[in-house]
């Protein structure tokens, strides 16, 4: 067989890049330009945590094993990774001098410690004093000393110390900039008709002959670096011991991982930047990159907003379903009716209404619930906790091995079961990945069920950047596929395939979403080799699993239609004839595409899903996920309506093929056509031709 992979961590930068290119892109407004900048280095960090740890223990495994897993050797993948990151460094660097430069020309100015007028000095001296001094510890290092340990996620400033008299060897020290307790930007006073902005760091830098003013010295040396560690964590196998138990401990183990990247500033001290590599044992296999004076970047998806108007996008209204405003009862409506709700451009709000309204109802008897991410001050939370105080049964599947999450997830489930919320314990070596909400009220002799499936985690906060799709429905025969998921998390977490299988509208993962689709491609592929009409379309964040890809890529070569909008992770191989029915695009825009969708024409019939998954070996084999059928008429085109439109994109559409170009889709005759502002025109007209119920 020809090549049809792409290496899974080569393609995951190709999408990073994409990101990149927003931050580069002159159309962009200037804000927004900024925050993508922040997000293209947050995404570079977990891809060090996480993907280059793996490889560089995987290293450790068999050729078999590694070439099954990676597609390429790991060592050759770390190579390419390597080039690829300083290649990209490169482009960020220009990207942030040439925003720099336009923010200057708008009169907003980020000035380092070098910069200040007598008038800022003043104020960082006094700033300083009542706000940062106690926050800071500097912590002398030494060649007889270990070093200390270094937080994985923070930035810290390195410094060279001397006095210009003496004849020894500089003194070196470091610095952790406290930016989570005092935020990394500080508004300074500025001249008239400007706006001067520093960083936390360059306060501390300015301060250092105060910090240090026992030990004599009078030259200081200062830049910022970060190390990335290696973020995963084992579980025990002690059977004695509860999962929360175990990552817990985990958790307290992630704090020795090994550092995977070492990022500084390319002027620091060489005598220093030579004492930290030895000391924090980095060698040539770990990835060495020198960078800019300013690390962690992440934290510029908070800048301030102290840009002028014209630099700013304009902030889009999300709308509310013209079913769910407030003069109906949500609960009323969706027991007549089954309603779809597309993030964000409907409000989240809605769901916090019905967790509320069922919290308060008194015949409402029980709610259950899975939750992956919370937002931090979660109203979704508040509902259910608020339900569990009106004498509601209130069960949680909260996923406490949700990636960076562990730790939040754990103070919430202590904060549930304080409540007398009953906080389910999790399936073993299974992450709980399903959107899954179930609603029970009693009225007379009758049972009334009503709940939603969605594509997205139930969190307010990323529901108003996340695209998705949450279906709210009373159907019957889907709250009893909800009603079995629940049962057999609280009860059969051992017999997890005997008691799924017994689903009749819901896909779930694992094995049966996996056999179901295969099979629904099967079926495209008889209709095209019948000279039939075959046609798939495929939304997804990203495409992995080597026996989907291969599976696709017999449709393909059979004729079937396929088009897909794959937003991140694209391991399928397209280059070459054979591929002309095949249409994969990727959207990189203000809004993250994170919803996932699958549509099959299955001789007319066009089954369309809404689903959890994306289509990787972890999503359909390791996990649990729901998929459903979205069966109402008026949904069904509304949904494909929106896929169309993605399809269409020539603005914000890259496309996707072997070589890993990210090339814009092209324009040629045909007029802009921006998804992203074509779906909310579209649904907020709907929203204006809606009968009420």
């Amino acid at each position: 067989m020809s090549k049809i992979f792409i290496a899974r961590d080569l393609s995951w930068l190709s999408f990073n890049e994409r990101v990149l290119q927003e931050a580069m892109d002159e159309t962009v407004p200037l804000d927004v330009r900024i925050k993508f900048l922040g997000i293209f280095s947050n995404n570079l960090d977990e891809f060090f945590r996480v993907r280059v740890a793996g490889l560089k223990r995987s290293m450790d495994f068999g050729k078999k094993v590694t070439s099954e897993s990676f597609f390429e050797k790991p060592s050759e993948i770390l190579q390419q990774i390597t080039q690829k990151v300083i290649q990209q460094q490169e482009k960020f660097n220009h990207s942030w001098e040439e925003i720099l430069s336009q923010m200057n020309d708008h009169g907003v100015e980020l000035i380092d410690h070098k910069q200040y007028n007598e008038e800022q000095i003043k104020f960082v001296q006094n700033y300083f004093e009542s706000q940062a001094e106690t926050n800071v510890i500097p912590i002398l290092l030494s060649n007889d000393r270990q070093m200390p340990y270094m937080r994985d996620k923070s930035l810290y400033i390195g410094v060279a110390m001397r006095n210009s008299k003496w004849l020894y060897e500089p003194k070196y020290a470091i610095i952790e900039v406290p930016s989570k307790v005092l935020g990394r930007f500080i508004l300074l006073p500025s001249p008239d008709g400007k706006k001067h902005v520093t960083l936390l760091e360059d306060i501390i830098i300015h301060e250092l002959p105060n910090i240090f003013s026992y030990f004599g010295y009078d030259k200081f040396n200062a830049h910022c670096f970060k190390v990335t560690k290696d973020a995963e964590f084992d579980l025990d196998n002690d059977i004695k011991t509860s999962l929360a138990e175990k990552i817990e401990k985990g958790l307290k183990s992630r704090r020795e991982g090994r550092p995977t990247r070492f990022v500084f500033d390319k002027s620091m001290d060489s005598g220093l930047l030579e004492f930290l590599i030895r000391k924090l044992d980095i060698t040539s296999k770990d990835s060495i990159i020198p960078g800019g004076k300013i690390h962690n970047f992440k934290h510029f998806m908070d800048f301030p907003d102290i840009l002028p108007p014209e630099c700013t996008g304009n902030r889009r209204k999300t709308i509310i379903h013209p079913l769910l405003s407030q003069d109906n009862r949500i609960t009323e409506v969706i027991t007549k009716k089954d309603v779809l709700l597309s993030f964000p451009y409907h409000s989240f709000i809605s769901v916090i209404h019905l967790l509320r309204e069922s919290a308060m109802d008194p015949q409402v008897k029980s709610i259950h619930i899975t939750a992956y991410r919370l937002a931090s001050e979660s109203k979704i939370a508040n509902a259910l906790i608020n339900a569990a105080r009106n004498g509601k049964e209130v069960v949680v599947m909260l996923e406490l091995r949700a990636r960076f999450d562990e730790e939040a997830n754990l103070a919430w489930k202590e904060r549930f079961e304080l409540e007398g919320i009953r906080v389910l314990p999790g399936i073993p070596n299974k992450k709980v990945h399903a959107k899954l909400g179930i609603i029970k009220k009693r009225v007379g002799n009758r049972t009334i069920q009503y709940g939603f499936i969605s594509t997205g985690n139930f969190n307010e906060k990323s529901a108003r950047l996340y695209g998705d799709y949450m279906l709210m429905t009373s159907n019957r025969v889907i709250m009893a596929d909800i009603n079995r998921v629940f049962n057999t998390m609280r009860k059969f977490p051992h017999q997890l395939e005997e008691n799924l299988a017994g689903c009749r509208s819901l896909l779930v993962c694992p094995k049966f979403m996996r056999e179901e689709f295969i099979a629904k491609i099967d079926n495209e592929i008889r209709e095209a080799k019948a000279g039939r009409k075959a046609q798939i379309i495929l939304k997804v964040n990203s495409l992995s699993d080597k026996e989907m890809i291969v599976k696709l890529n017999e449709a393909a070569l059979e004729g079937v239609k396929l088009s897909i909008i794959n937003r991140g992770i694209f391991c399928w191989y397209l280059k070459g004839k054979n591929y002309k029915n095949v249409k994969a695009i990727s959207i990189i825009d203000e809004y993250l595409e994170h919803a996932r969708v699958i549509y099959f024409y299955n001789k007319g019939n066009q089954d369309l899903y809404i689903s959890s998954a994306d289509w990787m070996t972890r999503n359909l084999d390791h996990r649990i996920e729901a998929a459903v059928k979205v069966t109402d008429k008026d949904l069904k085109s509304q949904l494909l309506t929106m896929l169309k439109f993605q399809l269409e994109d020539n603005v914000k559409a890259r496309v996707l093929e072997g070589r890993l170009e990210n090339m814009y889709r092209p324009i040629n005759d045909e007029k802009e056509f921006r998804s992203q502002i074509k779906i909310l025109a579209y649904l907020t007209d709907i929203a204006k031709n809606t009968e009420q119920i």
